[in-house]
């Protein structure tokens, strides 16, 4: 596993145990439903057919009425009123929304995001996010607003999930990691799924070591216990490349937890692990690319940064997405905690 990987849980494990600030998220107050929003008429390109639908805009995110999913998507939709439930279903998979407390699941594996809203009697839901883990690749023209989103072919595999799970009087451990099957090379897909299951039994461990040296011989019944997820995301699973990433989250009390990320990109053919510079089109000036897209992003956006950004590393951590090549910043790399993990999404056409 590499060291600076495992570094990142200890760092995490760190943060959340010194984290003690009270904050309201952006998406706790989404969620709770403290705003009315305005309802317009959003026009989406499905596959070259375009088509207008009901969606508001929050904060640069656009959320589409669930029901719009059914008849200009293709996926299929259900509304349990007893569980105020939402389910999504297409493409093998199988998202459900709780509208009670805005968590969500994807095929039995808790993901998180942007909660849904409902408004009116209408259930409206972040669309790049719920569609981009649907399978399907999302664009924006900036100039003709028009949202854009492509049925995308994937790799001939399936995914399932692998499950760590311990529980014991004080604390708790659940991580989900991806393993691949029907793969047409057997020696590649065993090559893949013994690294990825490696990797999260060694972060496993090293979440055990260092919750055990950060909290030493704690008594102190009142305490809330300690809890450690792991859930991934595929970002990308085509062309024979299969790109994610692995959220390893711990909770120790306090306002919040803290969250490191550990990106994975496998080029099928082989099972090896790409660099950077493998994904970026042979480009030798790919670092200078990269980091002029990163800061002209930052002023877009208007980022506040707790340390200027020079540039990233040759060897810098990403991952793929259908558009292009993804770097992001960790959780107090550069922005406060309540920025998150901002991404910055690098086209491919950039590099050519």
């Amino acid at each position: 596993m590499n060291t600076g990987k495992r570094t990142l849980i200890a760092v995490a494990v760190g943060a959340a145990l010194v984290s003690s600030s009270l904050t309201v998220s952006q998406q706790q107050v989404h969620a709770a439903g403290f705003n009315s929003y305005k309802s317009i008429n959003q026009t989406i390109d499905v596959n070259g057919v375009r088509t207008n639908l009901s969606a508001i805009n929050i904060d640069s995110t656009t959320y589409i009425a669930i029901r719009s999913l059914n008849k200009s998507i293709g996926l299929n939709t259900d509304y349990s009123k007893a569980k105020q439930t939402v389910t999504v279903t297409g493409r093998d998979r199988e998202l459900v929304l709780n509208l009670r407390d805005g968590s969500a699941e994807l095929n039995d594996q808790q993901i998180y995001g942007l909660p849904a809203i409902v408004q009116n009697g209408t259930t409206y839901v972040p669309f790049r996010f719920l569609l981009e883990r649907m399978g399907y690749g999302v664009s924006y023209d900036t100039a003709t607003k028009v949202i854009g989103v492509e049925t995308i072919k994937e790799n001939d595999l399936k995914i399932t999930s692998g499950v760590i799970k311990e529980e014991s009087k004080n604390s708790s451990l659940l991580i989900h990691y991806p393993q691949i099957s029907d793969f047409a090379d057997a020696t590649v897909q065993k090559k893949v799924n013994d690294l990825l299951k490696s990797e999260a039994e060694a972060n496993a461990k090293a979440a055990r070591e260092s919750i055990k040296e950060s909290l030493g011989e704690v008594t102190d019944e009142t305490l809330p216990d300690v809890t450690f997820d792991g859930t991934y995301t595929i970002t990308y699973n085509e062309q024979g490349k299969l790109s994610l990433y692995v959220d390893y989250y711990i909770y120790t009390g306090g306002a919040h937890g803290s969250t490191a990320r550990v990106p994975y990109t496998f080029d099928l053919a082989t099972g090896e692990l790409l660099k950077l510079k493998d994904v970026t089109g042979g480009n030798a000036k790919y670092v200078s690319i990269i980091n002029a897209k990163i800061k002209s992003l930052i002023k877009a956006r208007g980022i506040w940064l707790l340390s200027p950004f020079e540039t990233i590393e040759p060897d810098r951590d990403y991952f793929l997405k259908h558009n292009g090549v993804v770097m992001y910043f960790g959780q107090y790399e550069y922005t406060p905690y309540a920025a998150g993990m901002p991404e910055f999404e690098i086209p491919y056409s950039d590099f050519k």
